[in-house]
C-alpha cells in the first residue's frame, strides 16, 4: 500500500554470510553470488561465462539461453507448470496469502521449478488488487480528467471548448470495480496457467515446516513445506474513539466503493493513502478537511517537495486543514445528525475544536494483519503487530534466533509497506531458497503518490541524507531541474514541478531522488535502478533520452550534478545487442 516506512533493519546490508543462513550456510559467498535489487551484469552472467576472448554479444546469449532452460525446465518439471516436490514433503514451498507479494513469489518460485501452493483466505490479489492500488487508481484516472476537463483555462491554452463536464457516480464506481475483477481474474489465471495450487482458507502455522489451512466451519488440511512464507498484508489502521459505520465515517477500503461523494468530508491523515482521496473527491465536487496530527501536511515527503506540492494540490483547491491535532473521538451520522469530529491539540492534549462534517475518511495508515497465524507455535512474538524479520525476510523468534525455513513478506514485515516492495521481497526469498543468497536494498523501492500532478521518490529525504552524512563524515549536494524549462511537459502545458536529487559530490552516489509533476511515478525508475545497480552520476549522465520527452527531466538533473571525482564506477561492460 502507499504507506512508506523504513525500519533501522532494512538499512543493514551486509556480504557476510551467517553460520544459520539458510540455502548458504556451508560455504562462503563470493560477489558474483550475492544478488541485490536490480542485479549487476556480473552475477547475471555468474555460470555462463567463456574465455576471456568471449564476446560480449556471446555472453548475452549465453545468458538469455541459461535463464529462458531455467524457466522451461521449470514449467515441465511435472508437466503442469509445477515443480516436482522435494521428497519428504507435500511442496517446495506454501505461500500464505495470495496478494501481490505471494502472487510474485509463486510465479518466481515455479520458474525456479519448485511445487509451490498458495493458500488465499478471500480473494486473490489481496489488498492491492481489490480493496488498493489498483481501484485507486481507477478512481484517480476519473479524478484527472475531470480535473481537465474542468479546468477552462487550461483547456483554452490548447484552443479547445468543452462543455461543462460531469459524471455518473455509479459510473465511476462500476469502472473500479471493474478494474479489480480484471486484474484479479488475471492473477488467479496466471497462477492456474503455471499449475500453482491454489487453496482456499484460511493458513496459520502448526509448527516448524507445516501449515493447515481450512474454511470457517470445515475440517483443517495440514500440509508440510520445505520453506513457508507468510505474506497476508495489512488491513486499514482505525485509531481508538474512531467509530466507523461504513457509511458516513469510513476506511479506504470504503471510499474505493464510493456509494456516495459527500459535500463535506473530513481526511483524517495527509500521507499517501489521504492525498490521493483529496484528489478523487475535490475532482468530483466535494470540499475536503485534512486532519493532520503532525505539524505539517504530507510528513512522510522531503519536505521541499512536500511545500510546492501543498502550493499545487491543496492551497488552489476546495481544501482546508488543521495540522498538529488529533482527532480523539469521531462520530457517524445518526438519525438526521452530521459526522461529529473532535479534536485535540497533538502536544497539550486540550480541545481543540469540534468539526460537524457529512462524511470522515480514516486515512491513518495501515496495520499489520499477521493474527490468528500460529505463530505461537513456532515461538514467535509480534511487535506492534509486525513479524520481525532480518535483512533476508527470515523470521526471528522471541529469542532472537531464526525460525529455520520461515519468511515473512510485504505489509506483515512493516519493513516497507507497499506492493511492489512486497513483491520485490518474495522473489528475493525464492533466490534463497533456491540456493542464491539475495539481499534486497530497499532504499532503491521507489515509492508514488498519483495525485495530479504525481509525486515519486527514492531513497533518503534531504533531512535523512544530512542525518546520514553528519553521521559517517561525508557531505551531501543538492541538484534540481525544474519541468517550466521541458518542451514536452509546456506542449502539455504542465509545467509545476521539479525533480530534486541528493548525492554525494565526492564520489558521484545517487542518496535519494525526488519528483513532483507530470508522470513523476514513471519516471523515478531511472533513478530507482541507478541506486539499484550502483551506478554512479558520472556514469548515468552520459546516457541518450530522446527529445522531446519528459526524461530529460531526469536526463539535465544528473547532468547538473557536480562530482569532484570523474573516475568511473564500472559497474559493468557493455554489451552488443
Amino acid at each position: 500500500m502507499q504507506s512508506l516506512s523504513l525500519s533501522s533493519s532494512s538499512a543493514q546490508f551486509t556480504a557476510t554470510v551467517r553460520s544459520n543462513s539458510g540455502p548458504t550456510n556451508s560455504t562462503a559467498v563470493t560477489p558474483n553470488q550475492l544478488r541485490f535489487c536490480g542485479l549487476r551484469r556480473e552475477a547475471l552472467f555468474n555460470g555462463c561465462k567463456s574465455s576471456s576472448s568471449s564476446s560480449s554479444s556471446s555472453r548475452l546469449l549465453c545468458f538469455k539461453t541459461t535463464r529462458a532452460s531455467k524457466v522451461i525446465a521449470g514449467l515441465s518439471a511435472n508437466g503442469n507448470g509445477n515443480g516436482a516436490t522435494t521428497k519428504g514433503y507435500d511442496y517446495d514451498l506454501v505461500i500464505i496469502g495470495a496478494g501481490v507479494g505471494g502472487h510474485g513469489a509463486a510465479l518466481h518460485a515455479v520458474e525456479k521449478g519448485l511445487k509451490t501452493a498458495i493458500i488465499e483466505g478471500d480473494v486473490v490479489g489481496g489488498t492491492c488488487v481489490n480493496r488498493g492500488c489498483v481501484p485507486s487508481k481507477a478512481l484517480l484516472a476519473v479524478s484527472g480528467r475531470m480535473r481537465e476537463l474542468q479546468n477552462e483555462h487550461h483547456m483554452k491554452s490548447f484552443g479547445l471548448q468543452v462543455a461543462a463536464a460531469g459524471y455518473d457516480r455509479q459510473g465511476v464506481a462500476d469502472h473500479a470495480e471493474n478494474l479489480a475483477t480484471k486484474i484479479r481474474n488475471n492473477l488467479t489465471n496466471s497462477l492456474k496457467s503455471l499449475g500453482v495450487d491454489i487453496l482456499t482458507g484460511v493458513g496459520s502455522v502448526v509448527g516448524p515446516q507445516k501449515v493447515k489451512f481450512g474454511k470457517a466451519g470445515d475440517s483443517e488440511t495440514v500440509i508440510t513445506a520445505k520453506d513457508i512464507i507468510i505474506a497476508t498484508g495489512s488491513v486499514p489502521f482505525v485509531p481508538k474513539g474512531v467509530e466507523v459505520d461504513g457509511k458516513t465515517v469510513i476506511t479506504s477500503d470504503h471510499a474505493l466503493k464510493l456509494e456516495t461523494v459527500p459535500e463535506w468530508i473530513v481526511i483524517v491523515g495527509s500521507g499517501y493513502i489521504g492525498l490521493e482521496f483529496s484528489d478523487v473527491y475535490t475532482a468530483l465536487g466535494s470540499e475536503v478537511t485534512f486532519v493532520e496530527a503532525l505539524d505539517q501536511l504530507m510528513p512522510g515527503f522531503d519536505p521541499e517537495i512536500g511545500k510546492l506540492a501543498q502550493r499545487v494540490l491543496i492551497n488552489p483547491r476546495k481544501i482546508d486543514y488543521h495540522t498538529g491535532v488529533f482527532a480523539t473521538k469521531i462520530t457517524p451520522a445518526k438519525e438526521g445528525n452530521p459526522v461529529r469530529i473532535e479534536l485535540i491539540d497533538a502536544k497539550t492534549k486540550e480541545p481543540k475544536d469540534t468539526l460537524e462534517v457529512d462524511a470522515a475518511l480514516i486515512a491513518t495508515g495501515r496495520a499489520p494483519f499477521t493474527q490468528g497465524l500460529g505463530l505461537e507455535n513456532v515461538n514467535v512474538e509480534t511487535q506492534r503487530g509486525f513479524i520481525p524479520v532480518d535483512e533476508r525476510m527470515r523470521v526471528i523468534d522471541s529469542k532472537g534466533e531464526l525460525v529455520p525455513h520461515l519468511y515473512c513478506i510485504g505489509d506483515a514485515n512493516g519493513k516497507m509497506m507497499l506492493a511492489h516492495a512486497a513483491s520485490a521481497q518474495g522473489i528475493s526469498v525464492v533466490e534463497q531458497v533456491s540456493g542464491k543468497d539475495h539481499v534486497l536494498n530497499h532504499l532503491s523501492i521507489p515509492a508514488a503518490c498519483f495525485t495530479h500532478p504525481e509525486i515519486s521518490m527514492v531513497g533518503l529525504t534531504e533531512p535523512q541524507a544530512r542525518e546520514k552524512a553528519e553521521k559517517e563524515g561525508f557531505e551531501i549536494s543538492i541538484a534540481k531541474t525544474s519541468f517550466k524549462a521541458n518542451t514536452k511537459a509546456l506542449a502539455e502545458n504542465e509545467g509545476d514541478g521539479i525533480a530534486k536529487m541528493i548525492y554525494r559530490p565526492d564520489n558521484g552516489e545517487i542518496l535519494g531522488v525526488h519528483i513532483f509533476g507530470m508522470h513523476a511515478a514513471d519516471l523515478i525508475h531511472e533513478a530507482s535502478n541507478a541506486i539499484a545497480l550502483g551506478t554512479r552520476i558520472q556514469d548515468i549522465k552520459y546516457a541518450v533520452h530522446a527529445h522531446p520527452t519528459l526524461s530529460e527531466v531526469i536526463d539535465e538533473l544528473f547532468k547538473s550534478a557536480k562530482v569532484k571525482s570523474d573516475v568511473s564506477s564500472a559497474v559493468a561492460e557493455p554489451v552488443a545487442v
